[in-house]
């Protein structure tokens, strides 16, 4: 029986997987040329990591081998990411090119020799190359690769009378994967390979999300529930490694866990192994992206992705968007009104980035209040006053603000980021329930502009939305929104949390009124906390 696999690239004979047929479909056409006889094209395959460029590439290997047109060799660089002498890397290629070509290789390693390799009097017919890995490899050897991809691709071009197995150089298509589009705005010289056309691979769909599940449910005899997949969709957007990861963990389980072929895939099932994928369960995917969001100067990008006043402009020529879109950190969200503004890639990767984040930068939260203090105006066995807590909170952060933003993240004009706030408020609530036997657990509903903490006590789920406070009109509209979101939580009331640097008694008499929505009927209780900026 197959399996989920989300360690390397997927085996068509033993795991579950989306054939993606379109999609290889485009790529062989854009390599071959299709019908044409003349050129295929010289591409960059790219996307982040554990997305299913290689899988992909695979596949395309194996339909461009049954072509008999061409020679076809697919290369893995990823050995030489720290090497900085270009002959070894020219030479390795050149080498791995002859065994594949059943050939002696020549000791091509300078970029002459390198490219006399593909003359016509050295293939006997068109190639297709496949360099895995490439963006791994030091700039300047890959300025020097692809200046000589270039240097043919024009050669080839001004040939366009001939057939593509009559022209000098029989380099006839290459596809070069990686992580980013490799010659993108990280290159400071500039791309010498502006031939070249990218080909994104992308997340999988809904509808094939579902077909693996189908599968493994007709396979296996495992009953899976439908607002399962649904809700793992939600969560990860469909991204290929996460997908595949929580398929091995609704499917087979881990260490203090194993699922046996008679449990339902339900959502109690989904729900102990999310919280088992939230909280110990190591995934290379995950942090890998946490360890490129916490690199400076991105960091700081990532930190401002976490503002609820406003949306950051998705620009692909900004080096930091560029650089945190390329490995999986953000996406690119477009809307309506034909703009585009940077996201988080999924709720889930979202969420662990915040609790990383959280952790770091306000883990050490000290006392919370004084132990002879007497709480219960702010939580009892099976209630919580949500707004006295929040009160609470703010006499402590302002009692303790030196200490809570000493070593915090400041932007370039000094100021501490939004996102501190919000992280400081999370930790103490989460330690204050805690005490109390509730969970609070951060929600994004958007991916981006929008946190919601949401709390559960004494059986009951209560609802806290976080703003930063700007003006009256953004209030009034923060109001209905936080309405609206109670109606979608079936919640009578909800929270309204919002960020000021400071309120006067009489704005927060004022501001601080219980608002019933007239459409929802949902009641938004505002309660502002001043954070002394």
């Amino acid at each position: 029986m197959r399996t989920f696999s989300s360690y390397g690239p997927v085996d068509a004979d033993l795991h579950y997987y989306a054939p993606r047929k379109d999609l290889i479909d485009v790529a062989l056409k854009q390599l071959t040329g299709g019908d044409s006889e003349q050129n295929g094209h010289y591409i960059t395959v790219w996307a982040p990591r554990q997305s299913g460029k290689t899988w992909a590439m695979n596949n395309i290997l194996f339909k461009l081998r049954a072509d008999e047109r061409f020679h076809v060799a697919k290369i893995e660089l990823e050995l030489f990411k720290t090497e900085k002498n270009i002959g070894i890397i020219l030479a390795y290629i050149e080498e791995h090119l002859a065994r594949a070509l059943n050939k002696k290789a020549s000791g091509a390693d300078t970029t002459k020799k390198f490219q006399d390799i593909f003359l016509k009097s050295e293939l006997d017919k068109p190639l297709i190359l496949i360099l895995d890995e490439f963006d791994a490899l030091e700039e300047e050897a890959i300025s020097a690769i692809v200046g000589v991809f270039r240097n043919i691709h024009n050669i080839r071009q001004s040939q366009a009378h001939k057939k593509s197995d009559e022209k000098d150089y029989l380099l006839h298509s290459v596809a070069l994967i990686g992580v980013r589009s490799v010659l993108g705005v990280e290159n400071a010289k500039g791309s010498p390979f502006n031939v070249q056309r990218s080909f994104h691979i992308p997340n999988l769909t809904f509808d094939e999300v579902a077909a693996m599940f189908r599968w493994h449910e007709k396979e296996s005899g495992q009953r899976v529930d439908q607002d399962v997949i649904q809700r793992l969709f939600d969560e990860t957007k469909g991204q290929p490694g996460l997908t595949s990861w929580f398929g091995e963990l609704l499917t087979e389980g881990w260490d203090q866990f194993r699922v046996t072929p008679d449990m339902p895939m339900d959502m109690a099932l989904f729900k102990k192994s999310y919280a088992a994928a939230e909280a110990i369960l190591p995934n290379n995917n995950i942090l890998n992206i946490i360890s490129k969001a916490r690199q400076e100067p991105y960091k700081q990008t990532v930190l401002d992705m976490f503002k609820t006043d406003e949306k950051i402009f998705f620009k692909y020529d900004d080096a930091h968007l560029n650089f945190l879109y390329m490995n999986g950190v953000i996406d690119c969200d477009y809307s309506e009104e034909n703009k585009f503004y940077a996201k988080f890639p999924s709720p889930f990767i979202q969420k662990r980035l915040f609790n990383h984040f959280a952790r770091d930068i306000a883990g050490n939260i000290g006392r919370l209040y004084d132990p002879f203090d007497d709480i219960e105006d702010a939580v009892t066995a099976d209630h919580l006053n949500i707004r006295n807590i929040i009160k609470r909170y703010n006499a402590y952060f302002l009692k303790n603000r030196e200490l809570a933003l000493k070593n915090a993240p400041r932007r370039t004009d000094l100021r501490v980021f939004e996102a501190v706030f919000h992280f400081n408020l999370y930790m103490y609530l989460s330690r204050f329930i805690a005490r109390f036997g509730g969970e609070v657990y951060p929600e994004f509903p958007t991916g981006n502009g929008k946190i919601d903490l949401i709390i559960r006590h004494g059986g009951k789920i209560y609802g806290i939305e976080l703003k930063s406070y700007t003006d009256k009109p953004m209030y009034l509209k923060a109001l209905k929104q936080a309405a609206s979101y109670g109606k979608q939580l079936s919640l009578k009331e909800i929270s309204l949390v919002f960020f000021a640097e400071a309120i006067d008694d009489k704005n927060r008499e004022t501001l601080e009124a219980d608002y019933r929505d007239p459409e929802s009927g949902v009641t938004v209780m505002p309660v502002f906390v001043a954070t002394g900026e």
